[in-house]
C-alpha cells in the first residue's frame, strides 16, 4: 500500500516513493529504504515535509523498543498505539492457529494438548493486565470466513478483559481465559450444512446446533490438566438465568458468576462479529440488545452493565464517524468523559481517502464530535487495510 506520511512519521526500514511536499521543490534520487536515522534527518533539515511510502516494502527492524511501565505508558506517544496494533494481530495469529490445531485434534478424536493454550492465554493476560485497552482491538482485526476460528479467541480476550476490569484474581482469571478459548471446540463437530448455513435454522437443525455444547463439554473434560473452572464456563455458556439455556436449562442458583460472564462475552461477540451471510451490529447496538436480555432475566442485567462500562461507550479499537466527516478508530477512554474517547483520523470522507492525521483528544478539543459507531464494511473498507495504514505511522 502506497501512503503519504508526515517527514515527522517516518522510520528506519521504510520504503521512500517520492517526496510529495513542497510540492515540485525537491525529487528522489531513487526510491528506496531508509537505512539510518540521518537520512530522516536530513529530509527535515532541507524542509521537506511529506513523502510516499510503500508499505509492503518495509523492512522489519531487529530491535524491538523496551516495554513501558504503566505509569510512562499514560503519558506515552501516539505510536503506543501502534505497537498494540502489532502485538495483537502477532497474538491473534499465534491463537488462531492453536485453535485449528485444536479444531483438528478434536474432529480426529485426538486428545487436546493444553500446553499452547495456556501459553497463548498467558501472553494476553499479560498485555490486558498491564494494559487493560492492550487487546482489545483485537475483536476488530476479524475475517467474515474465519468465524468458527476467530470467535472463541475474541471470546477469551473479552473474558480477560472483563475479568481484568473486575479485579478477579489472575490465577482464577488464567483458568477462565483457558474455558473460553476452549468453550466452543465441540463445534467441529455439527455438519457444516447447518454449521454455516446463511439464514435461519430450522427447528430441527437448530437442536443439532444445540449439541455442540454437549460435545465441547465431553471433549474439554476428557483434556489432560483441564481445570474445573475451565470446564465450568464452558459448560455454562449457553445457559440463562431464566433456565430457558441449554444443554442442561439450569437456572439461576445454578449458574455461577463465571458462567454468566462468559454468556455475555459470547453473545456480544457473535453480535458484532461480521460473518459471510450477516454484517455484525456495531457495538452500541449489541449492547441495547444485551441490557435487553437483561432485562428478560436471561443474562445477569447488573454484570452486563459492568461489562458495558468495561468495554466503554465507544470501545478501543471501534471505528466511528466525526462531525468533521472524518472516520476514526478509538485509541483509549476518557474516564471522566466517556463519551469524548481519545481517537485516531485516518480517512476522509467526501471525497473518500485516507489521510494522515494527528490524535484527538476529543474531551479537550470541543470543535469535533463523534456522531455514530460505524464499521468498516460500511464505507467498502475492511479493517486489515485500516490496521495496516495505522501501523505504519508514528
Amino acid at each position: 500500500m502506497i501512503v503519504e506520511l508526515d517527514v515527522s512519521e517516518l522510520a528506519v526500514g521504510m520504503y521512500v516513493v517520492e517526496i510529495t511536499q513542497p510540492i515540485n521543490k525537491f525529487q528522489l534520487a531513487e526510491q528506496g529504504w531508509i537505512t539510518k536515522q540521518q537520512v530522516i534527518d536530513g529530509f527535515k533539515r532541507k524542509g521537506i515535509e511529506k513523502l510516499k511510502v510503500d508499505t509492503s516494502k518495509q523492512r522489519v527492524q531487529p530491535s524491538e523498543p523496551a516495554p513501558l511501565r504503566r505509569a510512562d505508558r499514560e503519558k506515552s506517544s501516539p505510536g503506543l498505539f501502534k505497537q498494540r496494533l502489532t502485538r495483537a494481530r502477532q497474538l491473534f495469529d499465534e491463537s488462531k492457529v492453536i485453535q485449528r490445531r485444536l479444531f483438528d485434534d478434536a474432529q480426529n478424536g485426538a486428545p487436546l494438548s493444553l500446553e499452547p493454550v495456556r501459553q497463548v492465554t498467558d501472553q494476553s493476560i499479560e498485555a490486558i493486565f498491564d494494559n487493560p485497552d492492550a487487546l482489545a482491538c483485537v475483536i476488530n482485526i476479524r475475517h467474515k470466513d474465519q468465524y468458527l476460528l476467530e470467535h472463541s479467541v475474541a471470546v477469551s480476550v473479552l473474558m480477560t478483559i472483563f475479568a481484568s476490569y473486575l479485579k478477579i484474581d489472575r490465577e482464577i482469571v488464567r483458568e477462565l481465559a483457558i474455558g473460553a478459548f476452549l468453550h466452543d471446540v465441540g463445534k467441529i463437530m455439527i455438519p457444516p450444512a447447518i454449521l454455516d448455513k446463511p439464514g435461519r435454522l430450522t427447528a430441527e437443525e437448530f437442536e443439532v446446533m444445540k449439541t455442540h455444547a454437549n460435545h465441547s463439554i465431553r471433549i474439554i473434560g476428557d483434556t489432560a490438566n483441564i481445570s474445573p473452572l475451565s470446564l465450568e464456563v464452558a459448560r455454562l455458556h449457553h445457559e440463562k438465568l431464566n433456565g430457558k439455556g441449554y444443554p442442561y436449562g439450569v437456572g439461576t442458583e445454578a449458574i455461577s458468576r463465571y458462567g454468566r460472564m462468559i454468556a455475555i462475552c459470547d453473545i456480544f461477540d457473535a453480535l458484532t462479529a461480521n460473518r459471510c451471510y450477516k454484517a455484525g451490529y456495531p457495538q452500541v447496538k449489541a449492547f441495547s440488545i444485551l441490557r435487553a436480555l437483561g432485562e428478560n432475566n436471561e443474562l445477569d442485567a447488573e454484570l452486563v452493565d459492568h461489562f458495558i462500562k468495561c468495554m466503554g461507550v465507544y470501545p478501543v479499537g471501534s471505528l466511528v464517524q466525526l462531525e468533521s466527516n472524518r472516520l476514526a478508530i478509538v485509541e483509549s477512554h476518557n474516564l471522566q468523559d466517556p463519551i469524548r474517547p481519545n481517537v485516531k483520523p485516518f480517512y476522509c470522507l467526501n471525497p473518500n481517502h485516507f489521510e494522515i492525521s494527528a490524535n484527538i483528544d476529543l474531551a479537550a478539543m470541543r470543535d469535533d464530535i463523534i456522531v455514530k459507531n460505524v464499521r468498516a464494511d460500511d464505507f467498502d473498507l475492511n479493517m486489515d487495510e485500516i490496521i495496516e495504514f495505522l501501523s505504519y505511522q508514528g
